[in-house]
């Protein structure tokens, strides 16, 4: 037990940590209705991260990496922010669709020229490997984050759960999409590093979604989401421990799993409250 808590423990920490803020923003993007904005926002970061190898030979964990996958991201979030409240003619969600496709075209294109195990590594993730190191950087810049959104909750809010009404009252609706898509790119870009692509869209996506099964209140769905993510992270870590199995795909696995057992939970509570 001491051994497997040695091995393990950081990595649970450090999903724990990731997930409370990606099901927090996950909320705020499953009321947006841009679902995959998370994974097309972590392909680009994906891809500014492995530029800066290509053209610096520098690790992921450095501050130009860093650099280079942010500044991708906040290229991206005024682009969405922009498309979303000026061209109507096109869903945002196919805007997403296709910067998803070009960003996972040219990821395949500049792993290809590298070689494939870096990008292989960014899909992937390398929890395993997470140090005390990237766990107190991601809690600093979360927590710097978290206070962006508590200070601009209101607006953000607003829009989150009517964005055409938001848009039609003249709230900025292009200046605090850009202040989201950015918080959100923070996030991913520094998540990426430790999580990979994968656990990324997962973390994000599925607690804030098996939460809106049970509620509405988001206290509730916070604290639903959270069981959901370490539940999970623990099953995924003993499966990859015990079976050899890559941990970011396993903890990925159990999260769709836990979604499925929400749905059928949810669906009996219905129909006992019916009967």
């Amino acid at each position: 037990m001491p051994q497997l808590i040695q091995i393990l423990g950081l990595p649970f920490l450090a999903c724990i940590v990731m997930g409370a803020m990606l099901s927090y923003l996950g909320i705020h993007v499953l009321k947006r209705e841009v679902i995959f904005i998370d994974i097309a926002v972590a392909q680009v970061a994906a891809v500014g991260s492995i530029a800066a190898h290509l053209a610096f030979d520098v690790e992921d964990d450095t501050l130009l990496a860093y650099a280079f996958s942010l500044a991708c991201v906040l290229l991206m979030g005024a682009f969405y922010a922009v498309v979303r409240a000026k061209i109507v003619q096109i869903s945002i969600e196919a805007v997403i669709g296709i910067s998803y496709a070009i960003a996972a075209a040219a990821l395949f294109l500049i792993g290809k020229a590298h070689g494939h195990a870096h990008a292989q590594e960014m899909l992937a993730g390398n929890l395993l490997w997470v140090t005390w190191r990237h766990i107190i950087l991601s809690l600093i810049v979360f927590c710097a984050v978290g206070l962006c959104l508590f200070a601009f909750r209101k607006p953000l809010s607003d829009i989150s759960e009517n964005y055409h009404q938001a848009h039609e009252h003249s709230l900025r609706t292009v200046s605090w999409g850009f202040l989201f898509y950015s918080l959100l790119g923070v996030v991913i870009t520094l998540a990426v590093r430790v999580t990979g692509v994968v656990v990324v869209f997962a973390l994000l996506i599925i607690p804030a979604t098996t939460s809106a099964i049970f509620t509405a209140r988001l206290v509730v769905r916070m604290i639903i989401a959270l069981a959901t993510v370490a539940a999970a992270t623990v099953f995924g870590l003993l499966f990859s421990y015990y079976f050899d199995f890559s941990v970011g795909p396993a903890v990925a696995m159990f999260l769709g799993i836990l979604l499925v057992v929400g749905v059928f939970l949810g669906k009996s509570a219905k129909l006992s409250r019916t009967t």
